[in-house]
């Protein structure tokens, strides 16, 4: 586990990236069939969700991408396992630690809206304490593709990965603290190439728009979810 946090200007312009906390669970068996593995990596992203968390416990989970796209289904899948606990609460229907609601609001090309826009606007309705967003993200080198979990406080570019620029899920547009939570599903061809070669400059501009896949990446896609659900079912049940 690798966590980064920025604290300032300085931090921000060294290394790329707003101010927050960047976490990056590595596991080279992530998408195994190994179940005594899979809860070491759920109970770590359990744990590292309720410190984000801190004393919020009113939880909205956005599930971004297409259900219909393997490679991008992680979203929607991790929504389809959760143990959802608002209308419960509400019935007085058990007792819960966090009060959960989820949403799999799909993409641009299937709603002609803006994600962001949809997550707002159930966001201002029911006022949430804080927003999981989950999504299949684009890896930057192949020794990352399927192999880890990255969390961050600072939210999410949707399709930003595969140069689908969208408007951030971020606290600043939504009103709301937001987490990310992503897995690398996808790499461009052109990176692939680097990789191998270490010739990063010289690679035809075409191939960065080619995006490759694992095989089995149905089944990838069904580990990764259930193990990023039960993290989120813990917080719920725990």
């Amino acid at each position: 586990e690798t966590k980064i946090i920025i604290k300032n200007k300085k931090g921000e312009i060294s290394l790329g990236k707003p101010k927050g906390s960047y976490i990056t669970i590595e596991a080279k068996n992530l998408s195994s069939n190994d179940g005594s593995f899979h809860k070491e990596m759920s109970e770590a992203l359990f744990l590292n969700l309720k410190e984000m968390l801190g004393k919020r416990k009113k939880i909205l989970i956005a599930g971004l991408g297409n259900a219909n796209v393997t490679a991008d289904s992680l979203g929607p899948k991790v929504v389809n396992n959760l143990c959802i606990t608002r209308h419960l609460e509400r019935e007085g229907i058990g007792e819960y630690q966090y009060e959960l609601s989820a949403i799999a609001p799909g993409v641009m090309a299937q709603t002609g809206i803006e994600t962001s826009s949809i997550i707002k606007g159930i966001a201002d309705e029911i006022d949430p304490g804080v927003i999981i967003v989950i999504d299949a993200l684009a890896a930057r080198n192949t020794q990352r593709l399927n192999k880890t979990i990255q969390i961050s406080n600072r939210g999410i570019n949707p399709g930003s990965g595969v140069g689908n620029h969208r408007t951030g899920i971020t606290s600043d547009n939504i009103g709301v603290p937001v987490i990310a939570v992503g897995v690398p599903t996808v790499i461009d061809a052109a990176t692939i190439i680097g990789d191998v070669t270490k010739d990063y400059e010289n690679i035809p501009k075409h191939l960065s728009d080619m995006y490759v896949t694992p095989k089995d990446i149905d089944e990838n896609i069904r580990i990764t979810a259930e193990i990023i659900a039960e993290s989120i079912n813990e917080l719920v049940t725990s």
